[in-house]
């Protein structure tokens, strides 16, 4: 596979399961693993079921949180089942490799992964650029953790070598979020969000500049807007009773 992704598992609960994502990882050559507020991952049941792989056990990284641990990437797919406002309609595991081919040979993919019981909340999957799922039974529609890894692994495979636009540089998702959050903070100054529910509003805004897939540039050029337009309210003292 070229350029693997990083897999993000988030709270992780059995050392078991830490180690047979690491042989997941192994069997599509996947290397970066990143560990957010984990269980006891050098567990001796986490080496037993990594078999061949238990050196990405000793590599992997370890995050307080999952805004930290995707700081760098460029596209963050959340593994999820549920929908809701703020994680929006998860697309199908199907079509995960067509967002490969928004990315430069210099960015980097994340799939993220939540806990064992209860997998990601939904301000997490907030962070993440795209949510996607894999169809499955009503009846008992969870998979296990290092089966979710592997069949996400799979899909992604299925890319062609050239099928990447070469043009294309991400900005890192870190960046995004920070953004992001200047652009609340902004909208908050002038009384356009709602205090009581601004995700109403933030919401569907995040879900358009995520999915725009912004390059370096054009999110320096969104900043410095807005970085503007905060310089020229610093003295408005906010809606005045009536308006609008």
């Amino acid at each position: 596979m070229n350029c693997p992704p990083a897999i993000i598992l988030v709270e992780p609960q059995s050392p078991g399961n830490i180690g047979m994502v690491c042989r997941a990882m192994a069997n599509f050559g996947a290397h970066d693993l990143r560990l957010v507020n984990p269980c006891e991952h050098l567990h001796p049941e986490a080496r037993k079921f990594a078999v061949g792989a238990a050196s990405l056990l000793e590599e992997a990284k370890i995050f307080p949180d999952l805004t930290s641990a995707i700081a760098d990437l460029n596209l963050a797919i959340a593994a999820t089942r549920r929908t809701g406002a703020k994680r929006g309609a998860p697309i199908p595991i199907t079509e995960t490799p067509d967002l490969l081919c928004l990315l430069g040979p210099e960015n980097k993919l994340g799939l993220i992964f939540g806990r064992e019981d209860a997998g990601l909340t939904s301000d997490e999957v907030a962070l993440c650029t795209h949510t996607a799922t894999v169809p499955t039974s009503a009846e008992c529609g969870s998979l296990n953790l290092a089966q979710a890894v592997l069949i996400f692994l799979y899909e992604l495979c299925r890319l062609p070598a050239d099928g990447r636009d070469k043009e294309k540089a991400l900005a890192p998702v870190g960046d995004l979020n920070q953004f992001l959050a200047q652009m609340e903070s902004i909208l908050r100054r002038i009384a356009f969000l709602n205090p009581q529910a601004p995700d109403r509003i933030m919401n569907p805004l995040r879900r358009i500049y995520q999915r725009a897939g912004l390059s370096h540039q054009e999110l320096g050029l969104l900043r410095s807007m807005w970085t503007q337009l905060a310089w020229s309210i610093r003295d408005w003292r906010g809606r005045k009773r009536g308006d609008g």
